[in-house]
């Protein structure tokens, strides 16, 4: 029976991807780097994870879509369908809000109500790591991965004058 739930997902996820970059990401621009690239990039750097990410799961970068694959490694979230779900509700904690994502969380819940305790963990980690979700991930591919992720996981302190 789950079977069949994620095959109608991915069906929905297939048909609604080009609408969404092109409705939602219109003014966006593919990253100027290609999968290869990434591995050419120091060991330890974003830019270099990214490219082993894609490699080891046999992806391919899709255009206007390579901060969300970023969004994977940051966060540590999988790439089943309930875990994709799971990083919509983290990204929702996180302070993301737009009509897609709200989309993805109703349609996964109601099909995947199973990972609701999963969701509900994820949106508490995404409120308490640093607002991610808006940044422009390609001019930080020479970071350290490490820090990086540290740094994101790391909830700011609110600042008392």
């Amino acid at each position: 029976m789950k079977k069949l739930r994620v095959r109608f997902l991915l069906f929905v996820y297939n048909k609604t991807q080009k609408l969404y970059r092109k409705y939602f990401k219109k003014k966006k621009r593919q990253w100027q780097f290609s999968q290869q690239q990434l591995l050419e990039f120091q060991e330890d750097s974003l830019g270099r994870k990214l490219g082993e990410f894609y490699k080891r799961y046999g992806f391919t970068m899709i255009p206007k879509m390579e901060n969300h694959d970023v969004h994977h490694l940051i966060t540590g979230c999988g790439t089943n369908f309930e875990d994709e779900i799971a990083m919509q509700y983290l990204l929702l904690g996180n302070g993301k809000m737009n009509a897609h994502l709200l989309a993805a969380i109703v349609l996964g819940t109601l099909i995947l109500p199973e990972y609701i305790k999963m969701y509900i963990s994820a949106f508490k980690k995404g409120q308490n790591m640093k607002p991610f979700y808006h940044w422009d991930f390609e001019t930080l591919l020479w970071q350290n991965f490490e820090h990086l992720k540290d740094f994101i996981q790391q909830k700011q302190s609110p600042a008392y004058h």
